[in-house]
């Protein structure tokens, strides 16, 4: 452990200061200010000798947590980030975009707060970059044997390193123009910059990875082509079929899905020629009534994104009821808590509207001018109209971010024939296998839409599963993980 009466000494939890509103918003760079080193010493000498460290239960990955919060507070950082990449493939990512499920597992979280685990793992593995620590890792012999991950996300990545290290021949397909998936076009740069994507890239090609950039697996390369090529196949592709809002008036202009929004500031960021007249992306919020529809994480992006491009007023709508402020007594310790919590894009403005639903849009000469909606409550576990609580609301562009309801099935699923879950997800055996020999699956594409740290925790699940399948056995670290775990 750290110092043994660290979280004695420090109990106050300090995390890095976000830039002021008004100076991030001229950017999009990301919204943190650097941390000092002695102060993240600190925090990571508040890892207590708990006995039962409950974060390894709170992390799909397994991370060995209290042993490189104890490597950081001796100035061992060398060793420590070897223990960080020892269960995870790219902590630069789960450092800045996982929600900390480790943290609301924390001991000491009981009667304190938690431990600032996600910073001391953000800060172990940007100090390896800086450092030069971060290098290819060969594998000591070559298999022949060739393996195509569909899907350039977390899941598809995680297990394209692992396999490649295995000696394996990987082919990465996305269908994107560039490599990295939703990481890539569905996170804003003010969440995560795009150079730490970038940087893992220029690893996993000099270890071998290939990737194949604009290659929509299905239609330009058929099914029957994929298993043809290749010894085994892995379906990281995501859940990508967005939640729609069937109402009347959604045919008007100016209703988007979150991902057709998204994308575009992102395009931009990369310096793309998709700027109009105005210098104006296709679809942007400046100078618009924006409503977005949606309270999570998705619908926070959007937010962030529209503040940045200059919406003159931002609702964003919610039909679940405003959480507690505190750990909700429904989701008791060590379980991810229920509760009020502000990101950095509800930080820098617009009204967060609770318990309310979109009853229809309305509209002039085929584009959308507002909607009319109502406030709901819960009445023996459904939402039920509360009379009397009408209202309009002007809108020139909204935005919906409601989740997704799983992958996408014309295509390379169909032309696979893979079996479904009742949920709509891509079947599974517990060797993350598919009903179709030699095709397995990882990520949201089997698991539904979830955390960017269980993508990760099943593609290299799915890539020691591969291994055994190719060679009989395998050497590649592998987390413990239920294929049909329940949904966060």
């Amino acid at each position: 452990m750290a110092d043994p009466q660290g979280f004695l000494k420090h109990t106050v939890r300090e995390t890095p200061v976000r830039r002021p509103v008004p100076l991030r918003l001229m950017d999009w760079k990301e919204v943190y200010e650097d941390f000092s080193k002695d102060t993240l010493k600190d925090q990571a000498s508040r890892c207590m000798d708990c006995g039962i460290p409950f974060c390894h239960n709170g992390c799909p990955l397994g991370n060995l947590i209290p042993e490189w919060n104890d490597l950081v507070y001796k100035d061992r950082w060398r060793e420590s980030i070897e223990r960080l990449h020892a269960t995870n493939n790219f902590p630069e990512f789960t450092g800045r975009l996982c929600p900390a499920p480790c943290e609301a597992s924390c001991v000491l979280g009981i009667n304190q707060d938690p431990v600032t685990i996600k910073q001391v793992e953000v800060e172990i593995i940007d100090r390896a970059f800086e450092e030069g620590w971060v290098q290819p890792v060969y594998p000591t012999r070559l298999t022949g044997k060739k393996v195509a991950i569909v899907g350039s996300g977390p899941a598809g990545l995680a297990a394209a390193q692992q396999l490649t290290r295995a000696g394996h021949t990987v082919t990465v397909f996305e269908r994107a123009d560039r490599i990295g998936g939703l990481l890539r076009y569905g996170i804003p740069e003010f969440k995560m910059e795009k150079r730490h994507i970038d940087r893992r890239l220029a690893q996993m090609e000099a270890e071998g990875t290939i990737f194949k950039a604009g290659v929509d697996v299905g239609v330009d390369i058929t099914a029957a082509e994929l298993q043809e090529e290749f010894d085994a196949v892995v379906l990281a592709g995501g859940a990508t079929a967005a939640r729609d809002l069937p109402i009347p008036g959604r045919e008007f202009d100016g209703i988007h899905q979150a991902m057709e929004f998204l994308p575009w500031a992102n395009r931009v960021q990369f310096g793309d020629d998709v700027l109009d007249e105005n210098g104006q992306p296709p679809i942007t919020a400046k100078g618009k009534k924006v409503v977005i529809i949606g309270g999570g994480d998705t619908g926070a992006d959007c937010l962030g994104t529209s503040h940045r491009q200059g919406a003159t007023s931002i609702h964003q709508f919610e039909i679940m009821p405003r959480p507690p402020e505190s750990r909700a007594e429904q989701t008791p310790w060590p379980t991810y808590p229920l509760m009020y919590r502000i990101s950095s894009a509800h930080e820098e403005g617009g009204e967060r509207v609770f318990s309310v639903n979109t009853e229809q849009f309305v509209g002039k000469d085929g584009k959308v001018t507002g909607l009319e909606a109502h406030e709901v409550e819960m009445v023996e576990g459904r939402f039920t109209k509360v009379e009397g609580s009408d209202f309009t609301l002007d809108a020139d562009l909204v935005l919906l971010a409601m989740g997704f309801v799983g992958p996408e099935k014309p295509g390379l699923l169909e032309g696979l024939g893979v079996e479904f879950t009742d949920r709509g997800n891509v079947k599974r055996t517990d060797k993350w296998a598919t009903t179709v020999d030699g095709v397995f699956v990882a990520g949201d594409m089997g698991r539904g839409q979830s955390l960017i740290v269980w993508a990760i925790a099943e593609g290299r699940a799915a890539a020691a599963a591969v291994d055994t399948f190719l060679v009989g056995e395998t050497a590649l670290p592998s987390p413990v993980l239920p294929t049909t775990a329940p949904q966060r």
